[in-house]
């Protein structure tokens, strides 16, 4: 072979494996997969005339009575807002879960301000870890009361105003922690304890639940003061799906 002829056969080559990556990369774009994980959202919503909330009486914290003066608080066992959504529901994945138990990120904070747990209910993953701060210039009293003899143990612990927050986390699932204050009786809040993503409804009784994989689940929306409701659901690849829900008013 001379010398041309080689030259040849090499252009020839080179232009054949050129061709063949340029080939590859572009299947490679045409295969790349949509994201695998979508979102439920929805709303909760109550039919029905929602219960009186009784005033609460903070006569014996004067500081916390000051605060409120312009607008008294009631209790929080139902709380509904413009056109009947329904706040403080948390709708969660109770079957067809198979990620990791703690799906959720970040360190959620519950406060306590104006003699009021600040969310009135908070949702939580297993072994997920918050934080409990005091807001007020009084001191209060912890004291979450999970189900006698399970996993997770019964505390109670001061915290004066100004007090470092109390770092922890729930080593089990468990709908819901009752959570009351030794010193001030009307204080009442919920941790929800549960495995893989959730989500809380607002003033609005809008909820959304992130980072759901494919699958087939089933939501269950607690509400502290209602029997709990449950709904299955289809989850597709990178397609929000809808999912509401209807409490009956006692």
């Amino acid at each position: 072979m001379n010398r041309q002829s080689g030259y040849r056969a090499f252009a020839v080559l080179s232009g054949a494996l050129i061709l063949t990556v340029v080939m590859m990369v572009s299947q490679r774009k045409v295969k790349a997969s949509p994201p695998s994980e979508s979102s439920i959202m929805g709303t909760v919503k109550l039919d029905g005339t929602a219960p009186h909330q009784r005033p609460i009486d903070m006569s014996k914290e004067p500081s916390c009575a000051a605060e409120h003066k312009a607008n008294p608080v009631t209790t929080e066992n139902v709380v509904v807002g413009s056109g009947g959504g329904l706040k403080n529901v948390v709708v969660y994945i109770s079957e067809g879960w198979s990620g990791p138990e703690q799906a959720a990120s970040g360190t959620p904070t519950w406060d306590q301000h104006g003699c009021q747990y600040i969310p009135h209910v908070m949702g939580l993953d297993v072994n997920q870890h918050f934080k409990v701060t005091n807001s007020d210039p009084t001191s209060h009293n912890i004291h979450p009361m999970p189900k006698p003899g399970g996993p997770n143990h019964e505390w109670n612990k001061s915290q004066p105003s100004g007090a470092p927050p109390i770092d922890t986390s729930w080593p089990a699932e468990e709908v819901a922690i009752h959570v009351k204050c030794n010193i001030h009786p009307w204080m009442s809040g919920y941790m929800v304890v549960v495995k893989g993503p959730y989500g809380v409804s607002d003033d609005s009784g809008s909820f959304k639940i992130e980072n759901v994989p494919p699958g087939n689940y089933t939501l269950t929306a607690w509400q502290e003061t209602y029997t709990p409701q449950t709904q299955k659901v289809t989850v597709a690849a990178g397609k929000p799906v809808t999912a509401n829900f209807t409490f009956k008013a006692k």
